[in-house]
């Protein structure tokens, strides 16, 4: 029954919710405003559950007080004839009332809210960050920003509750202390009225300077973690550089600067604590020596007395509490603050209002006087004036060294980045115009550096297209060579074939084993438009040669461009253009431009091994 109960609760809220504006917005305020606001209802439960709990403990020291008047004015054997309906009013307060209101509280907090806002949080922060453009993650750590995504959940959820459970709660208890206290004699409320003085004062002062050293120790912290991620990810540069005692420096110099804004925190905490301590006696000592001395001059009696000096004790101890928890709540306003600082950064690669979905009909794609730089304002475009036209069905070839361009007119028709000057257009569409990921499902691309996820490869391939079979999966692995390693594969976890997992970034795979991967998902996703990068650079001659007669079946009727240093590989295609500081300076076949005796022609003729002798053409 219990568990219906507790079922209830757990699913009020989904930690996979969208909100209706998906842009967490800047400023600490309205950043935690946009979470807790989707919570809304419980959260105002929850503020009314805390102040009937509040209230209840607060009755405790009127209790005490009450049943010790009692005694004193109460012969033996008639306390319960004549207090009886006020003891069970105590009784309903105590046995009922409080156990009910904390057990309905702790069912919203931990089952309402907690694992649903906390998640929830990290799910909407990742829905955001994860449509940055391609720039955004090149800037950062990739542990860094994963680090700011799964804290804030914790501190926007810790934080917020902390704030009822402390501040809300003692407001309401103070609340009812001064009151009761107040009817006794108004003097015991003097050193109320000072202490709260003093604690407001040490808690203004104190309390910034918590935020502000815990958002240096949350950035630290990030950057901490970046580059222990960065350190594990790249572990095979680590031990074949044999670099040990240089990354155990770059990594202990984080952990240092980590260390000395904790300690930094830490001493906050001694000072506000060590005061803290000093205010508690006085308060305690002043309140119990009015209280004795309003009874001895016949002021106060013990029922007053016995009411007072609890409170005073309560206040004490609820005193250090809330100093507690207010400074893990400004703790997590500083993480909060730091996180904020990565997760609402708006969007800068946006599709325009209303954007449709591009329609490939032919596959046709121009570059229109095309300019673009990577840093904007600087001199030097890496892209100028450029212009090309692949008609539909075209098999162009793209030439020169590296740094010519090549890649980035890829990248800039996949709109990982947007042109700065001129425009793309795919069958007479701006790609700016259309949905970004209309765009990129009209391009298969085989790239060099060969990526995949730490996921299985029955996932990886589907990437292609989620809908295949796997059928058609196979077919394609098959295509691509690639059907018998897959079989052979076993992961640490029992799974083999298509189930194995290929660790991060596919480190698990030889790079040729990875490359052939990338060739069958692109092969499944059969786009119209095709995009080769070194596609084949990993592999052997003799999977190469095999995998060439696929990619030619799979090039029919599909506008192609091919990237390759090696200029064998694309020796056969309809146009070679070749390229120079992001400038075309020769365009034709291949038997044209031997014939020309231009660029291209030297290139051929100083291949070694059927790759460009990089060094003697950037030497020219």
């Amino acid at each position: 029954m219990f568990n219906r109960v507790i079922t209830f609760f757990d699913n009020l809220y989904s930690p996979v919710a969208l909100a209706k504006n998906r842009q967490p917005p800047m400023g600490l305020t309205p950043f935690v405003k946009y979470f807790i606001g989707q919570f809304r209802i419980v959260f105002l439960i929850r503020m009314g559950l805390v102040a009937i709990g509040s209230i209840a403990d607060a009755l405790m020291p009127v209790f005490v007080g009450l049943v010790v008047g009692m005694l004193a004015t109460t012969a033996p054997g008639e306390i319960f004839n004549v207090h009886g309906q006020t003891l069970l009013w105590m009784i309903v307060v105590v046995v009922l009332v409080r156990p009910l209101t904390f057990m309905l509280d702790t069912l919203v907090r931990n089952h309402a809210i907690v694992p649903n806002l906390v998640n929830l949080v990290r799910w909407q922060s990742h829905y955001h960050v994860i449509r940055q453009s391609w720039t955004f993650f090149q800037n950062d750590f990739a542990g860094r920003i994963a680090n700011k995504i799964m804290q804030a959940g914790d501190a926007i959820e810790t934080g917020v509750n902390l704030a009822i459970d402390a501040a809300w709660y003692a407001l309401i208890f103070v609340v009812v202390a001064v009151v009761v206290l107040a009817q006794l004699d108004l003097v015991l409320l003097v050193p109320i009225a000072v202490w709260l003085l003093l604690y407001a004062i040490l808690f203004s002062i104190t309390m910034p300077l918590i935020a502000r050293y815990s958002e240096e120790m949350s950035e630290s912290k990030s950057v901490m973690t970046g580059r222990i991620v960065d350190s594990y990810t790249n572990i095979q540069t680590l031990k074949t550089f044999s670099t040990g005692e240089h990354e155990d420096v770059y990594v202990s110099d984080s952990i240092t600067e980590h260390t000395v804004s904790f300690r930094k925190l830490m001493r906050v905490f001694t000072y506000m604590w060590s005061i803290l301590f000093m205010l508690n006696a006085g308060l305690v000592v002043s309140i119990t020596w009015l209280a004795l001395a309003g009874w001895n001059n016949g002021f106060l009696t013990a029922a007053a007395v016995a009411t007072a000096i609890p409170f005073a004790l309560q206040i004490m101890n609820m005193s250090g509490w809330i100093l507690e928890i207010g400074s893990n709540i400004f703790r997590q306003i500083g993480t909060i603050r730091d996180s904020m600082d990565t997760i609402a950064q708006p969007l800068t690669m946006l599709d325009i209002p209303d954007a449709k979905p591009m329609v490939v009909t032919k596959g046709e794609l121009v570059y229109d006087n095309v300019s673009f730089n990577y840093w904007r304002g600087k001199q030097g475009s890496v892209i100028d004036n450029f212009d090309l036209t692949v008609a539909a069905g075209e098999k162009i070839g793209l030439v020169g060294r590296s740094g010519s361009g090549k890649s980035t007119l890829v990248n800039l028709a996949l709109r990982m980045f947007d042109v700065q000057d001129g425009g793309i257009r795919i069958d007479g569409q701006d790609v700016r115009n259309v949905t970004q990921e209309s765009v990129r499902a009209a391009i298969g691309l085989v790239s060099q550096d060969t990526s995949l996820l730490h996921r299985s490869i029955r996932e990886n391939l589907k990437y292609g297209r989620q809908t295949a079979t796997d059928e058609e999966m196979i077919r394609a692995a098959e295509q691509a060579k690639v059907h018998d390693v897959i079989l052979a594969l076993t992961d640490p976890k029992g799974f083999t074939g298509y189930d194995a997992h290929v660790g991060e970034r596919g480190v698990k795979l030889s790079g040729g084993q990875r490359q052939r991967v990338a060739i069958a998902r692109v092969l499944l996703k059969n786009a119209p438009i095709l995009v080769l990068d070194e596609a084949t650079s990993a592999l052997d001659s003799e999977v190469e040669a095999a995998i060439q007669e696929q990619l030619t079946t799979l090039m029919q009727g599909k506008t192609v461009i091919a990237i390759a240093h090696r200029l064998s590989t694309i020796a056969a295609m309809d146009r070679l253009v070749v390229l120079e500081q992001g400038q075309i300076v020769e365009e034709g076949t291949h038997a044209q431009l031997l014939a020309s005796g231009g660029h291209y022609a030297h290139l051929w003729e100083r291949q070694s091994g059927g790759f460009l002798d990089l060094d003697t053409v950037a030497a020219q």
